[in-house]
């Protein structure tokens, strides 16, 4: 039986108990991770916690929808038992009928049929198995990748993991966010937040690069579980476009990271040029579904394709 519960009925300690069990478990959907990017969120509930779905939702000139969080790339149906297709279709079929729109990212374990009702599209992120030696995973790297990280080097460029959160929120918000404009100032408390929630709870790695005069250039932050590791953030000065310190960067995490059962999800990107900055790594297209239920009026549903722009636009800025 699955059975739909707002957040005060949800019984958080039986929820993050099988995320963590889950077979295709992953941070995001702890309730704690949730509470910030999706304060309110409800659920759907199959049994007693062995399948849960996270619905982020809100509600606007009168309208409930669920809708993908930012700093969140995959939600979707979490269980510990099975991952079947019908199980999916089953909990994606079981979202209430006063949610009048839902766009929302499923995990790449999640199978779904586009019916009635529900169209799926496919997203693609770029994965990485980190299990080899570094020597072994070095060798797959592009000749650009290589040259980057040797112009680092060349450049005096140097990495430490004792990074501050502030330097790289700050550094994307006065360089890539000013052009993008993408988050509010809410965004970015949330962003800190989840980042040293994240530390507290020994999850998160913070790689950072600074010039051979000592100023911070860029840094990225990496969150763990469930044996994976996801390039959450990033921020970069224009020097560092012009030293490659992202490159290095990527580069002494795999080094750190190598010989682990770990797999580096970089998350994403639509980007063609995002893209070919991960590929370089030697990672390879993982696909994973995007989810759309369209239950507005007709006149409306104009309105929920400039929702989705706009969100589309904030989703490719990591």
């Amino acid at each position: 039986m699955i059975s739909y519960l707002e957040n005060h009925q949800i019984d958080f300690e039986k929820w993050d108990d099988c995320i963590e069990r889950s077979l295709n478990g992953i941070f995001y959907a702890y309730s704690w991770y949730l509470d910030m990017t999706a304060p309110g969120w409800a659920a759907l509930v199959e049994g007693d916690y062995e399948t849960v779905m996270p619905l982020p939702s809100r509600k606007k000139l009168g309208i409930n929808y669920v809708y993908q969080p930012f700093f969140v790339q995959q939600l979707g149906i979490f269980s510990t038992k099975s991952l079947l297709p019908e199980v999916t279709m089953r909990l994606l079929n079981a979202i209430p009928r006063n949610y009048r729109f839902a766009d929302l990212n499923l995990n790449t374990y999640n199978q779904a049929n586009e019916e009635f009702g529900i169209k799926t599209a496919n997203r693609i992120t770029h994965h990485l198995d980190l299990i080899e030696p570094y020597e072994q995973i070095v060798q797959r790297y592009s000749t650009n990748t290589r040259r980057n990280i040797k112009k680092a080097e060349k450049a005096g460029v140097f990495v430490t993991s004792h990074g501050r959160p502030e330097e790289i929120i700050e550094t994307f918000r006065n360089n890539r966010g000013r052009e993008l404009k993408a988050f509010s100032e809410g965004d970015y408390k949330v962003l800190k937040h989840l980042i040293y929630s994240g530390m507290h709870r020994g999850m998160v790695t913070i790689m950072s690069a600074y010039t051979l005069e000592n100023n911070f250039c860029a840094g990225i932050v990496f969150f763990q579980s469930h044996k994976k590791t996801v390039f959450l953030f990033s921020g970069s000065t224009p020097q560092a476009r012009e030293n490659g310190a992202m490159f290095m960067l990527v580069d002494a995490f795999i080094m750190e990271m190598a010989g682990k059962e770990l797999v580096l999800d970089f998350e994403g990107s639509s980007d063609p040029q995002l893209a070919r900055f991960y590929k370089g790594f030697g990672s390879k297209e993982c696909v994973f579904l995007q989810i759309e239920i369209n239950r507005m009026p007709f006149g409306l549903r104009q309105l929920a394709g400039l929702y989705r722009r706009l969100q589309k636009k904030k989703r490719t800025v990591s």
